[in-house]
């Protein structure tokens, strides 16, 4: 059994119900995307097992305990979240921001212990902003920004991170600071990570797991090599788009190129994904970087 999943969800603002029954479970280690349209209820889900919304029915269960009967402590000692455009107070530096992340560890209002200082120190680090640790929060770029918040959750010491869109706003280069951030958490720490995509080719490359959902429902869940197919992207994203192995991950590459009520064009001479092709391609990627590393 995974250590988070949810079950039987209700999820509704005022008459309005955004999730219906959902079950969902986090795989544990691997970096979990959720994708879907806007307003497919994918942030609501994500809010709610971070503990940050509360269902009206169904429970969110974190090692066996339901979550929104736990302690606000005990749960921000096991799961950390980042959401959507965070603001900081005018002034904060980075390394006070980060320290906030140590806030469920300690008792009262309490100065830094040594083992907090030593967490803001690895967190600072292994997000890459030691040299900016006594910046004010504000003269960062929205990459900076980012990772220093990233940092504070680190700080928090915990297995599972959530992330509200972590890339929204950021040009190209700082998305893929991001995320190519998130992807060493994942492999070198082995944080779990459960993330809300925009991007859906940010999705197939640097996410383990897809969940694609509609109208609060998980409509195709599994690996990218699963998830990702025209039939799925026309159903959840209501396009029509051309799915091919990117040349040089082996992963899926979305290629929209109209809308799904639109007349389809010809497309005799579009090669469409073969998943077992991939795979091989993948591999055989793979054995290369193998034999070259051995040299």
């Amino acid at each position: 059994m995974a250590r988070l999943f949810a079950e039987k969800l209700h999820i509704a603002y005022g008459e309005k119900v955004i999730v219906n029954q959902l079950d969902l479970s986090i795989p544990g280690g691997k970096v979990t995307a959720l994708v879907g349209a806007n307003g497919s209820g994918k942030s609501t889900i994500l809010k709610t097992m971070a503990r940050i919304m509360k269902p009206q029915k169904g429970g969110v269960f974190l090692d066996g305990k339901s979550i929104h009967q736990m302690q606000t402590k005990e749960v921000a000692k096991q799961l950390a979240i980042l959401p959507q455009n965070p603001v900081a107070p005018e002034g904060l530096t980075v390394s006070e921001l980060v320290s906030f992340g140590r806030f469920p560890h300690q008792k009262g209002f309490g100065s830094l212990s040594k083992e907090d200082k030593e967490m803001v120190g690895w967190a600072l680090q292994v997000t890459g902003m030691t040299g900016f640790s006594d910046r004010p929060i504000e003269q960062m770029s929205g990459g900076q920004r980012q990772r220093a918040w990233i940092a504070m959750a680190l700080a928090q010491g915990t297995d599972i991170l959530f992330l509200d869109e972590p890339t929204t706003f950021l040009d190209m280069a700082h998305q893929l600071e991001v995320l190519k951030l998130l992807e060493r958490l994942n492999r070198e720490e082995g944080r779990t990570i459960v993330m809300v995509v925009h991007d859906l080719n940010h999705a197939t490359q640097y996410a383990d797991h897809i969940v694609a959902i509609k109208n609060g429902e998980v409509i195709y869940e599994g690996s990218p090599n699963e998830v990702v197919h025209p039939d799925m992207l026309r159903e959840v994203f209501g396009i029509r788009a051309d799915v091919i192995p990117d040349p040089r991950t082996g992963t899926p590459l979305c290629l929209p190129y109209g809308l799904a009520g639109d007349e389809d064009p010809a497309s005799s001479n579009v090669v469409h994904y073969d998943h077992k092709t991939a795979d091989n391609q993948h591999a055989a990627r793979e054995t290369v970087k193998e034999k070259v590393g051995a040299l």
